[in-house]
């Protein structure tokens, strides 16, 4: 199956006519045909990547399986089996300093309600939770408290032993799909259309328990939020269904900026309006974000932005990175991201400056069909 790319490659024809927006993967004179690396792994969507260290990366998906990747040769390392059904979440969950061993552990959930803890080095299951009431849709890491939070219909704060340590009341049937580690002790949770604050209470000489409050809501977007990610030390940013993307103020919790289609250079239409010439809503929908000091890169239907946060615009795109809805990115080092889809497959990309493009040989790039 020959896929094209970032790294080499041509435009399909049929695409849209020549913007001023630098198109990802446009202008690759020198290198005109595209040498694929299809490797098979997964055997439904993926729907989940996350970089392990420089050389390795994960994959998961509705497959129920986690491949552990070599990031530089597409070679797979390792295949993780343990779910019984799609996985929900995965995430980094980081030894502890005081600990001789240090090998990379993961945490995943799963529709089948469990939780699972992985040695990434051997392929070993460390730990396993099983008495959630709900499917698990997100986990984070609060590295700095030794504790980890897994959300569903209710938020459960746990311990490293995977003791249960204070969890909420049912929040929603729709579940908290994205939750992120913000200052003072706060995680900020997606459920639905809103933003629920809440506060970590943690043990004190005159209280040895843990407890979870709700401290706000925010109630800005007009539809399901999708994607929740900190951008730095002052602002986070939310995307929703609809392709609103809203950049928050991590310490008070205010907009600093919004945009309803950032993803569309031509000029600016009613939000609604946009929404219903839209011939597929999901091409408009943000499913994930991703940054770094001076951009948010975005998973917009089919295609990959980068939203540059000082300039407030898009700097460069690729509107049809992948055949279906782009799932999820994260980025690898020297400028490169990586990409997984519904149409099964998981590409990594290069973002290259304009001047680059011409003075340079471009190298090639590679595509993983899992």
């Amino acid at each position: 199956m020959l896929r094209w790319l970032i790294g080499g490659g041509r435009e399909p024809q049929g695409l849209a006519e020549k913007s001023p927006l630098q198109t990802i993967g446009e202008e690759q004179t020198q290198n005109p045909y595209t040498e694929l690396l299809v490797l098979k792994a997964h055997h439904d969507i993926v729907r989940f990547l996350v970089q392990l260290d420089e050389y390795r990366f994960a994959s998961a998906g509705d497959d129920g399986i986690v491949v552990v990747w070599n990031a530089q040769t597409g070679e797979k390392l390792l295949e993780l089996n343990g779910h019984t059904q799609k996985i929900t979440a995965i995430i980094t969950f980081p030894s502890l300093e005081v600990c001789e061993e240090k090998n990379q552990l993961i945490l995943t959930a799963s529709a089948d309600r469990t939780v699972i803890v992985w040695d990434c080095d051997t392929g070993r299951q460390v730990q396993k939770v099983s008495c959630f009431q709900s499917t698990v849709k997100c986990l984070i890491v609060l590295q700095r408290l030794d504790i980890w939070l897994s959300g569903g219909n209710d938020l459960c704060v746990w311990n490293r032993k995977l003791d249960l340590l204070c969890k909420t009341s049912h929040l929603s049937d729709t579940g908290i799909s994205a939750l992120i580690e913000i200052p003072k002790n706060c995680v900020v949770a997606a459920v639905g259309k809103e933003l629920i604050i809440f506060r970590l209470v943690t043990p004190t000489g005159e209280s040895l328990e843990w407890d979870i409050l709700e401290i706000k809501r925010l109630l800005d977007h007009q539809d399901n939020i999708l994607s929740l990610v900190n951008v730095n030390d002052l602002s986070f940013v939310t995307g929703s269904h609809v392709g609103e993307m809203i950049i928050w103020n991590i310490l008070d919790w205010t907009v600093q900026a919004r945009e309803c289609n950032f993803w569309d250079p031509s000029p600016q239409l009613d939000t609604q309006q946009e929404i219903k010439l839209c011939q597929k809503p999901n091409d408009i929908s943000i499913h994930h974000f991703t940054w770094d000091e001076e951009n948010v890169f975005a998973a917009v239907g089919r295609g990959l932005y980068v939203y540059n946060l000082q300039m407030k615009r898009v700097i460069a795109c690729q509107k049809t990175a992948h055949d279906s809805s782009v799932l999820h990115i994260a980025k690898l080092p020297n400028r490169q991201l990586i990409s997984c889809s519904e149409d099964g497959s998981v590409r990594i990309w290069e973002l290259r400056e304009k001047q680059q493009l011409a003075a340079e040989p471009v190298p090639t790039g590679v595509s993983f069909l899992l």
